[in-house]
């Protein structure tokens, strides 16, 4: 039987570019709103498009 942990979907909620004002942090502030809202959502980097991503993980639908 598969392991459940391994099977997740991630959800874009909203990009921000990483080149922001100094001292700003939209990602952060727009996930913390989301967590206040009771959805689950943290903060992750993608690399490439060099962006934050505000993600939510949600279990995978079998």
């Amino acid at each position: 039987m598969p392991d459940q942990a391994a099977h997740t979907v991630r959800t874009v909620l909203k990009r921000f570019p990483a080149a922001g004002p100094y001292g700003s942090w939209p990602a952060d502030e727009y996930a913390a709103q989301k967590q206040a809202q009771g959805q689950p959502a943290r903060v992750v980097m993608d690399l490439h498009a060099d962006d934050f991503l505000v993600i939510a993980d949600s279990p995978a639908p079998y």
